[in-house]
Order: C-alpha cells, then sequence, then structure tokens
C-alpha cells in the first residue's frame, strides 16, 4: 500500500509540517463541502448557458485571418453573456491580460472632459498608470479625464456621505474592483457591491457602474451582473479560465458598453465582426465548463492556507472562518524575509520550473519591487498555484489558485517548511 506521508517526505515536507496540515484538514470537511455546493450550482449555470447557446462541435474549429463569420468566437460571446446575465459580452484572444480589459473598458467609454469615480480606495497596482495617478503614456488623464476617489472607512465599508460629494455632473463611470488587489482589505461581497450600485443609481441613473471581476468569478452563486454592474470585467488567465486558457479578457454587460469597447478593441466601423480566434477556442470553452469546479478547489486551498497561517499567529485576510468572496489570501508577515520564504515555498511546489527560485524585481507597472511565485502552464496564470506580493509594508503575500485542492494544500505545506528553513516560523 502508498504511504501518502512518505511521499510528502520525499518532497521535502518535515513530518511535524505534514501532522500540522492533516489537522486541520481534518477540521474544515464542513466548510469544504459548502465550497463543493456553491460550486455545483455554478457548474450547472455554465452547462445551462452552453446548451442555451447551443455549442457545437463546429464552435470549435476557429479562424484565422481578418475572423469573419466566426461562429465559435460568437457563440462563446453569446455563453458568457449567458452565463453573466447581460445584454453581450467581448471574449477575445485580443484581449491581453486584465489590465487590458479594464483599460479597453474604461477608454472605450469615457470621453475628455469626464471623470471616474473609485468609491473603494486606490486601485490596484496596474491601473495607475491607466488612470493616470501614476503618469504614463496614454493614460485616460493624457486624453482629458479625471479621477476621483473616496476610500473605504477604516472598517472597511463605504463611506457613503463622501461617495455623495464626490458624485458631480462630470462623472461619466463608477470603477468598483471587487478583490484587495494588494491592500490588505477585505474582499467585496456582491451584496456589498449591488448595495453600493443602488446608491449610486439612486443618484444618478445614467452613471456606468463598472466592476473588476478578477478572481471572483464563480465564488458566490451570483456575479456583480445580477446585483445591477453595467459591466463586469476579468481575465481569462484567472478563474473563468478554467487553468486552460492561454490568454484573454472579457467584457460583459450592456450592450452600448460592449459595442463601445468593440469598436476600441479593433477600429471603428469594424467593431466585433473581425478579431480571427486562432484555435483558442477548444481551451477557452472547455476551461470556462470547467471553472466553477477549478474555482473551488482554489478556494479551498485558500481556507487551508488561511488556517495554517493563522496557527503561527500571522494576520490573514479573510480569517479562517470568515465567508469568501474570492480566491485570493493575504497573509501579512511585517517583514520581506517572510514574504520571501513563503513564495519560495510556493515555486517549490509548482509542476513546472520548480527548481527556479523567486527574487523580487522591478516588475513594469508597479511602483515597488515585486516577488512573483507561478511555476505553471500558462505563464502568469493566477488560477494555478501562485504567490505574489510588493516588497514594501507591511510585507504581505497574496496566495491564490490551485487546479486542484492536493496541489493547493501541498503548496502551502512546502511554503510553512519554507517559512520554518528560513527560521521566520517554529513549530
Amino acid at each position: 500500500m502508498t504511504d501518502t506521508k512518505e511521499i510528502y517526505k520525499n518532497l521535502g515536507i518535515d513530518e511535524d509540517v505534514y501532522l500540522l496540515g492533516e489537522t486541520i484538514c481534518s477540521r474544515l470537511k464542513e466548510r469544504f463541502d459548502s465550497i463543493d455546493k456553491t460550486a455545483e450550482y455554478n457548474q450547472l449555470k455554465v452547462l445551462q448557458a452552453m446548451q442555451k447557446a447551443k455549442v457545437s462541435e463546429a464552435c470549435l474549429y476557429g479562424t484565422t485571418g481578418y475572423g469573419y463569420n466566426d461562429i465559435g468566437r460568437d457563440t462563446l460571446e453569446e455563453v458568457y453573456a449567458n452565463v453573466f446575465h447581460t445584454e453581450a459580452a467581448l471574449v477575445r484572444p485580443q484581449i491581453t491580460c486584465g489590465t487590458h480589459a479594464l483599460a479597453l473598458a474604461l477608454m472605450s467609454n469615457l470621453r475628455p472632459g469626464d471623470e471616474v469615480l473609485s468609491p473603494v480606495g486606490k486601485p490596484y497596482d496596474t491601473l495607475e498608470e491607466v488612470i493616470g495617478i501614476r503618469p504614463s503614456k496614454g493614460s485616460l488623464a493624457e486624453y482629458g479625464i479625471s479621477y476621483s476617489q473616496v476610500n473605504l472607512l477604516s472598517d472597511g465599508s463605504f463611506d457613503y456621505d463622501k461617495i455623495k460629494a464626490a458624485i458631480n455632473e462630470k462623472t461619466k463611470l463608477v470603477t468598483i474592483q471587487r478583490s484587495k488587489g494588494y491592500e490588505p482589505r477585505k474582499t467585496l461581497s456582491v451584496e456589498q457591491i449591488g448595495q453600493l450600485i443602488a446608491f449610486i443609481k439612486g443618484i444618478r441613473p445614467d452613471i456606468i457602474c463598472m466592476v473588476d471581476n478578477c478572481y471572483g468569478e464563480f465564488v458566490e452563486v451570483i456575479e456583480p451582473s445580477d446585483v445591477g454592474a453595467d459591466m463586469v470585467v476579468g481575465s481569462l488567465i484567472k478563474n473563468p479560465g478554467g487553468g486552460l486558457a492561454p490568454i484573454g479578457g472579457y467584457i460583459a454587460g450592456k450592450k452600448e458598453c460592449i459595442e463601445n469597447a468593440a469598436y476600441r478593441l479593433t477600429s471603428p466601423g469594424l467593431g466585433k465582426e473581425v478579431g480571427a480566434s486562432l484555435g483558442v477556442l477548444p481551451s477557452f470553452f472547455q476551461g470556462l465548463f470547467l471553472a466553477p469546479t477549478v474555482v473551488s478547489s482554489a478556494l479551498k486551498g485558500a481556507v487551508f492556507a488561511a488556517n495554517m497561517m493563522e496557527h503561527f499567529g500571522f494576520s490573514v485576510i479573510p480569517d479562517g472562518k470568515e465567508s469568501r468572496h474570492d480566491i485570493i489570501q493575504a497573509v501579512t508577515f511585517g517583514s520581506k524575509e517572510g514574504v520571501i520564504a513563503f513564495c519560495k515555498g510556493i515555486q517549490a511546489a509548482a509542476p513546472v520550473d520548480s527548481f527556479v527560485v523567486p527574487e523580487p524585481w522591478d516588475m513594469p507597472g508597479y511602483d515597488s519591487q515585486v516577488i512573483m511565485a507561478a511555476g505553471a502552464f500558462v505563464s502568469g496564470s493566477s488560477i494555478e498555484l501562485s504567490a505574489d506580493g510588493p516588497i514594501k509594508p507591511p510585507y504581505a503575500v497574496y496566495f491564490q489558485g490551485g487546479l486542484t485542492f492536493p496541489h493547493a494544500k501541498f503548496g502551502i505545506l512546502k511554503a510553512v517548511q519554507e517559512l520554518k528553513n528560513s527560521k521566520v516560523i517554529r513549530l
């Protein structure tokens, strides 16, 4: 009979680390059962969306060149609109990443003289240059589009009074970042997002409400588009790609917003009619089909990570018992040594490039050095086991992903082992 503990030992996990992991896992059965129930609902939702759109074998073939009459591409966008319950969707390999998808949604729906408002504090680092908070070529600021920000209150709730005061005749679009980014704050639930959108629409119904949905898809049984969002935006190498999509992003929402984005992505007069799918459609369709169960694996990994890190006294957001609204687990170490050791452990657990040692570096789009651990089949894929963080106070690391729970579990055990070996923790 094979011995699981022995193979963990062969993979560099000490017995005390292994036993701690087993003890914590045994306490999480009820929590994991609840995650599986959500996955079951979302799996059926995706299946229903595919059947409604009449996905066929012909949808998997793809096109080249201009991409005219690409039945698979058009059907995939119908499937996304069905999943998110929106009027339309834009799902393309030509959208290179989540930041590109967000920039596209913003730039296509704003005009000179408009103002964009973030009522949830500072956006993710890479959006600072898109907006022009940090000067950059081609930013919204260069096109005469202004930016306003209202920070969250100290308890993580919305500052409704200041939000109301910030809305003016120039306010055209409100951007709501669901996930925490590189801020150790709580992720917004879909319910909270709905309350915020209702408040904004109560003041000005014409304001476009856009939600950065990265890391949040299929974590709950509803999406921000179900509670009033005019656009939901995300990356296919995160949750909805299911670990199979090799590139891509999506925008789902109101027909006019999607048309604007399509004309910006391609060119005026062409819009959604062009854009060859280039052989990626099987991975896009199958990745979306697998996404609910892949996300459930990542969620289990995040819950396991929270409980493990709490055991050693580290501050974690969310904590080990809180409800979850994205796949990211933030752990604050208070030292760069902790961040680096954790990321080294995650890298060492990877199926690809496990022998590589990650180091902090000056990554484009960030204002400090960043360390990233991601030995993935798709480069940079955040739905695969990964961890990253800026090398600056409060020295927090952000762990996410795991195509299967056994791999996510091993990744956390390996990170704990590295923390132990580096003498950041003691068992």
